[in-house]
């Protein structure tokens, strides 16, 4: 195990977990103010990022693909809350969980219809193709280190946009107490629009981004939905710094455990013990790490209304 596998693992780390964040930063806002739980926000992830692969296609420029496709994925984000998630929010949490996993299924579903069941393919841009070296025998991929500068950017705007702003002052009064901040006059209706637009936003920028290193394919939504709801739970529901921390914390161990595991396993159980048990202990580990989290702090790493 050399420094520069330990490197390459720990960008690869960061780069995932910045665009976790960007999942989980959307869909702990609208957890955290209208206590609602939203298992379609993994279909916005889908959704964006088959219209950034199309447009992208259509106009053969990735950035102008990748722009329209946000813009995109925030009408149907709205248009998706205006017209039948705003009926679920004073049901409770089974409700709106058989809900919006029916919103989840009839997504793929049509998604299926829309484009084929084979996986859309999307370049990164030319002048990004090709690795960057780092220092004396390490070189890294230029997108994947664009990715990485694009997430802290996102993470930049949105932490000023909801600690300098008075939109962010009503969504942390939300996310803290949406009865308090109801009387205090804050239009929760709309705020909650807004903050589904926001996440809509965000979940076509990671998906836009990540369709290059991953499959743009039918059902791509569900398993990453399941990494951000163990980041919120980890970070604490409502909270974008837990968001960010949970994301960056579950990236981490989560690349480093299915590189490092295996190679542990190899060097002191053997191959065949590697090759059969490593994965799967590698894949429990961010699981490991949530249920410690919530031992030694059971509302997450920074709760709202910390």
């Amino acid at each position: 195990m050399n420094t520069i596998l330990i490197l390459e693992q720990l960008l690869n780390g960061l780069q995932f977990g910045l665009m976790l964040f960007l999942l989980a930063a959307g869909l702990t806002l609208v957890f955290g103010i209208m206590d609602m739980i939203n298992l379609a926000h993994g279909s916005l992830y889908m959704i964006g990022a088959y219209l950034v692969a199309s447009f992208s296609q259509a106009i053969g420029s990735f950035w102008l693909g990748l722009g329209l496709g946000v813009l995109a994925t925030v009408v149907v984000g709205v248009l998706l809350e205006y017209t039948i998630l705003r009926r679920l929010y004073h049901r409770d949490h089974l409700s709106q969980v058989m809900g919006t996993f029916a919103i989840l299924l009839m997504s793929n579903e049509i998604v299926r219809i829309i484009w084929g069941a084979q996986p859309l393919m999307l370049n990164p841009p030319a002048a990004l193709a090709g690795p960057v070296m780092l220092m004396d025998g390490f070189s890294y991929p230029a997108y994947r280190l664009l990715i990485i500068g694009v997430g802290l950017a996102v993470a930049l705007l949105l932490w000023l946009l909801v600690t300098r702003t008075r939109f962010g002052m009503q969504v942390r009064a939300g996310a803290a107490n949406r009865e308090m901040a109801t009387a205090m006059g804050a239009n929760v209706r709309r705020l909650f629009t807004l903050v589904f637009a926001l996440g809509a936003a965000l979940c076509a920028v990671a998906g836009g981004m990540l369709g290059p290193l991953l499959a743009v394919q039918v059902g791509m939504g569900e398993s990453i939905l399941i990494l951000a709801f163990v980041v919120i739970v980890i970070g604490g529901i409502g909270s974008i710094r837990g968001a960010l921390l949970g994301a960056l914390l579950v990236g981490l161990v989560d690349t480093a455990g299915r590189t490092l595991v295996p190679l542990l396993f190899d060097r002191a159980l053997g191959p065949e013990v590697a090759a059969n048990a490593g994965p799967a202990v590698a894949s429990i580990l961010i699981y490991v790490l949530m249920a410690a989290v919530l031992f030694y702090k059971p509302q997450g790493l920074f709760p709202a209304h910390d």
